[in-house]
């Protein structure tokens, strides 16, 4: 699947004109304020955001700190016209995790934005579940009891992203659009908990009613 990326850009020339080049490698979705964005930010899932610093409204700090404050934990570059070094440490300090100054060369944003995913990858190392061992990589979890149980791609991705925030709870329409294709049915979110739960644990999955799944405690 082509990486997704959120540009939060306010100018009617610049931003379409970053999601244009940047395009070609990111699925990317544009937004012009901080409210917007942090709606869509909440809606759906994303492996890298570009907040531009100076928003109408909320602006860039806001927006991430507000991120932050929601357990969001997406890789964040701001954008900043403004090259003081105060100015770039409030982003840093806000959750940003770089920052760049206008005007920038795209190859650079780029480089960055690939550095800031791979930062986010995953090591090989097996993620501990309760009694069990997830390992994303291999698409298998090591069961307490009965040994070792592989996943299929779509499994791995769920469990992986479940894992990456044991603490958050993740809505069913986040859930679908990180894992799944454009077209499937929230069900399909259902479904493959229910193929996770019936392989290794039920505990493996917690249901959080009325709002999504989170990761469980599995004995």
């Amino acid at each position: 699947m082509t990486p997704r990326l959120l540009l939060v850009e306010d100018d009617p020339r610049l931003g379409p004109l970053v999601a244009d080049v940047l395009g070609v490698d990111w699925d990317v979705t544009l937004r012009a304020d901080g409210e917007s964005a942090l709606q869509v930010a909440a809606e759906q899932y994303f492996d890298v955001m570009v907040v531009d610093r100076r928003l109408p409204g909320i602006d860039g700090t806001e927006v991430v700190a507000e991120l932050r404050a929601r357990r969001v934990s997406t890789p964040v570059l701001m954008l900043t016209a403004l090259g003081e070094v105060r100015d770039r440490v409030s982003g840093l300090d806000a959750g940003a995790n770089d920052y760049l100054v206008k005007p920038f060369d795209f190859d650079e944003l780029n480089a960055r934005l690939r550095a800031l995913t791979r930062d986010y990858s995953g090591t090989g190392a097996a993620i501990e579940i309760g009694g069990w061992a997830f390992w994303p990589d291999d698409s298998s979890v090591t069961s307490p009891y009965t040994g070792r149980v592989m996943l299929t791609e779509k499994e791995t991705e769920l469990l992986r992203l479940l894992a990456s925030d044991p603490a958050r709870v993740f809505t069913r329409q986040h859930l679908l659009s990180a894992v799944f294709e454009h077209g499937e049915q929230l069900g399909t979110v259902d479904t493959y908990v229910h193929y996770i739960r019936r392989k290794t644990d039920r505990d493996m999955i917690s249901t959080v009613r009325g709002v999504g799944y989170r990761l469980g405690t599995p004995a």
